[in-house]
């Protein structure tokens, strides 16, 4: 186990932040989704609140691993959880907002698609737009200046 994990630090120190953002992503998505897809379909809880539960909960293990190992910052948690909030609730809105435009949009006039509903097609599509803006949004905004992982605090 030791080897592996030796394996997988060295290839996260040689990649660049993207890459990085990308694979503490698909934690974070992974999280995220799990519990927005319990909510909104085992307990019918709606989009909004649904979405909203999944992603407070990715967006925390988001900002642990972004600050260590995405962007390897040393910003303290006082000066980056209001700017991380920030970035964080301003993509959420946007991205889910409109998102659930386009679905509502594409389904006009149809019985929907066999394959998902059109909150689930908003959810996956919120996902991906959310993913883009907030990578931006963390490396420019709450992420930036000088990076010393030894001092991450």
């Amino acid at each position: 186990m030791n080897t592996f994990s030796g394996l997988f630090k060295s290839f996260l120190k040689q990649t660049n932040s993207f890459v990085r953002f990308l694979l503490v992503g698909v934690v974070n998505t992974c999280i995220g989704l799990t519990i927005t897809f319990l909510f909104l379909n085992v307990f019918d809880l709606g989009y909004w609140p649904s979405t909203f539960l999944g992603y407070t909960m990715g967006a925390i293990s988001s900002f642990l691993l972004n600050r260590t190992v995405t962007f390897k910052s040393s910003i303290s948690f006082v000066k980056g959880t209001p700017r991380f909030l920030l970035v964080v609730l301003s993509c959420y809105v946007l991205a889910f907002q409109a998102s659930e435009l386009v679905c509502r949009w594409i389904y006009i006039g149809t019985d929907g698609l066999d394959v998902m509903t059109q909150n689930e097609m908003a959810v996956l599509l919120g996902t991906t737009l959310y993913t883009v803006m907030n990578y931006f949004g963390q490396k420019i905004v709450v992420f930036k200046g000088p990076k010393n992982a030894s001092q991450v605090r």
